[in-house]
């Protein structure tokens, strides 16, 4: 089954520095996975974001408001 990953928030440098780590995490892992981008601000509403980056996996957040690293992100995806 395919992971869903999700990186929400406007662009600043915190939520790419937590995008780029979610793709690196995918590639150490091997995990077969989609992951999108959302940086509009109504669509990050519908998910009651009111601090970013917000990074959910299979529709449940994870993190929220700091970035994840790496080794993290790799622990939260072999769950």
């Amino acid at each position: 089954m395919k992971t869903n990953i999700k990186v929400l928030g406007p662009g600043c440098p915190k939520c790419k520095t937590t995008y780029n780590n979610v793709l690196e995490a995918i590639k150490q892992t091997g995990i077969d996975a989609e992951v999108q981008k959302i940086e509009d601000i109504e669509t990050m509403m519908q998910y009651n974001v009111l601090t970013t980056p917000v990074l959910m996996i299979n529709e449940v957040t994870v993190v929220k408001g700091r970035v994840a690293d790496i080794n993290e992100i790799k622990q939260l995806l072999m769950q």
